[in-house]
């Protein structure tokens, strides 16, 4: 039946190809991405899914479900479509849809004789505030068994561990003065966010590899001769555990008291993002993830093992059902993502040849876990065991 389910991508390739390149040339923002989540939901009301618009009353997302009417596991598959802001799809989302698109409709063409239920995400804005923790905080994947997706990158990546994130802003009041004529009336916000950058710097000394800081002055003041009476930083503090990451905040909210008692400023912390949890990767999923690339013909020499030193909302996911995220080579040259080298490359017949072997992939992990139950028993008890000690 995989041969079937190539058959069906391959057929698919001028659908799955117009449909990458259209969210490609028309880059959207998070939550902005009208164009994309319309064009997939027609896609799949077209072949025969149940599609919701807008759960939890996200307006650009979506669910696309088909139900074989018989009884087996229910899969996921994730799409993601935001953009980013001047380079537009350099981080290569409208390949994800594709490569999600593709294997579900190839597998599709299989689900009444696999059994299960085939469940498609179409999952906003994954580049500031996801929509997968909304969607992880309402329980909408607790009865999922497995949930796929893979993105593209300049090379075959293992399924690896993401870090997770916190986005702090840190907003300093003090007092506004004439810098020249009567500077000791004023109060300065921005000494106390520089005060919060060398506290972080002398921080990061006693703290684990895996933690990163790093943030912006956003508001530095307004003039030179005006002592600003209004100051602020953004920062992500990162680390490869959540219980970490929740200690390195409460560290740096710390730095930023001390830099207000210090300055006579006053502080107030938000949070500007959603927090993102660690990706745990499912092992005994992403093996049976590579072992379907190897069958397409990815060497083993040419698959990297996994590390992620982003944020993925996917992580939030991963929390409630076995996940992997690999990645999938779609460019020849060494170009990193977030960038318009990798922007340009993901439009270009190499690319949606990578989409193609990518849905490939997903699609054939999909239907070994529609049929084999023992396959499933053991990926489900890895899960059990790597949730039970988080």
């Amino acid at each position: 039946m995989k041969n079937r389910i190539e058959q069906a991508i391959e057929s698919r390739m001028d659908l799955l190809t117009d449909t990458a390149l259209y969210i490609g040339q028309h880059p959207e923002l998070g939550h902005e991405e009208v164009l994309a989540s319309t064009r997939l939901k027609q896609e799949f009301e077209q072949a025969g899914f149940q599609v919701e618009a807008a759960p939890l009353d996200i307006p650009t997302a979506f669910v696309a479900t088909l139900a074989s009417g018989k009884p087996g596991p229910v899969v996921a598959l994730l799409c993601e479509y935001d953009a980013l802001p001047e380079v537009g799809h350099a981080c290569g989302h409208h390949l994800i849809s594709g490569m999600s698109l593709g294997a579900a409709l190839g597998l599709a063409s299989v689900l009444q004789e696999t059994g299960g239920t085939l469940r498609v995400y179409g999952t906003p804005a994954e580049e500031t505030m996801g929509a997968k923790v909304d969607m992880a905080n309402a329980d909408l994947f607790r009865d999922v068994d497995v949930a796929l997706m893979a993105h593209p990158y300049h090379s075959h990546v293992k399924s690896g561990h993401s870090l997770a994130m916190d986005a702090l802003r840190f907003t300093f009041h003090g007092k506004a003065a004439h810098a020249a004529a009567s500077p000791h009336e004023g109060i300065n916000a921005l000494d106390a966010v520089l005060l919060l950058f060398s506290s972080i710097s002398m921080l990061r000394q006693q703290l684990p590899d895996h933690v990163r800081i790093h943030g912006i002055i956003s508001d530095g003041g307004k003039a030179p001769n005006i002592i600003p009476e209004r100051a602020e930083a953004e920062f992500y503090i990162r680390s490869a555990h959540r219980p970490i990451t929740d200690e390195v905040v409460n560290k740096v909210k710390r730095c930023a008291e001390g830099a207000a008692l210090q300055t006579g400023c006053t502080v107030e912390v938000s949070n500007y993002e959603y927090s993102y949890d660690e990706l745990i990767t499912n092992e005994t999923l992403s093996d049976l993830f590579t072992s379907n690339l190897h069958a397409l013909g990815v060497g083993e020499h040419l698959l990297s093992a996994g590390k992620d030193n982003g944020s993925l909302d996917l992580g939030n996911v991963s929390r409630q059902c076995p996940t992997i995220h690999p990645y999938i080579k779609v460019t020849e040259d060494p170009y990193l993502l977030h960038t318009a080298e990798f922007r340009d490359a993901a439009m270009l017949p190499r690319a949606m040849e990578g989409m193609k072997l990518g849905a490939k992939a997903l699609a054939w992990t999909a239907y070994d876990v529609l049929t084999q139950p023992e396959l499933l028993a053991r990926v489900k008890a890895e899960f059990q065991a790597a949730v039970a000690v988080r």
